[in-house]
């Protein structure tokens, strides 16, 4: 599912060049859960943000489903990754402007009116979001933010979620609920991989990966 082979993330700062990712390898098959641990500032964002097509490493290959995501064109990654994967941020990134439902159908890429009608009923009803649909982020809680978060990561049925210290600032109530949520994406089939510095997400894992300095431990 999501080949990584020797990549490498430097950036230029004004103080020079920081290595946030250094000569990174994995193989991650489709359908597993993977947790990917370490401290603030070992690379995790930097990684999770390289496989989803975001951000260019400064050497080395990343391939989903024997795409290479940095040999295809800006509009092309966009494409893929708007159709295949599916990211939730710590700070949620949701528009103050718009309520829950609009923020959900940022994502929404369907064609089908009556599909797409559908699929944001049915997200709102699992995530427990139907009787806030019309709330803008200031209303909701944390843990109504995120959940608001995941299902627009849901919402084009990707095949892989990326998430970025999803429980960050949510209490362990809400944060088991996020969780269970993910875990549920994985057990009907999808990939996710959770990046994390807490112990939380380690009871859903297939694979925990240690990621120190950008290197894998």
């Amino acid at each position: 599912m999501v080949v990584l082979k020797n990549v490498a993330k430097t950036y230029r700062t004004q103080r020079g060049q920081v290595q946030a990712l250094s000569d990174v390898s994995l193989h991650i098959e489709k359908g597993e859960f993977i947790v990917l641990c370490g401290p603030s500032g070992s690379g995790k964002t930097t990684l999770l943000m390289t496989i989803a097509a975001m951000l260019r490493p400064t050497r080395g290959s990343v391939c989903i489903e024997q795409n290479e995501l940095y040999g295809i064109s800006i509009r092309e990654r966009a494409k893929f990754r708007a159709r295949n994967i599916g990211f939730v941020f710590q700070m949620f990134h949701l528009v103050p402007y718009l309520n829950i439902v609009e923020n959900v159908l940022l994502a929404d890429i369907t064609p089908d009116k009556a599909d797409r009608t559908g699929r944001l009923k049915e997200l709102l009803a699992q995530l427990g979001l139907a009787e806030r649909a019309l709330h803008k982020p200031a209303e909701l809680s944390a843990g109504e933010k995120q959940r608001t978060a995941i299902a627009r990561a849901l919402f084009n049925r990707p095949k892989l979620i990326l998430a970025d210290e999803p429980t960050g600032n949510l209490d362990p109530d809400n944060a088991t609920s996020v969780l269970s949520h993910l875990s549920e994406f994985h057990r009907a089939g999808g990939t996710v991989i959770v990046a994390t510095h807490g112990p939380s997400a380690e009871q859903f894992a297939d694979q925990i990966i240690y990621l120190r300095n950008g290197a894998i431990q």
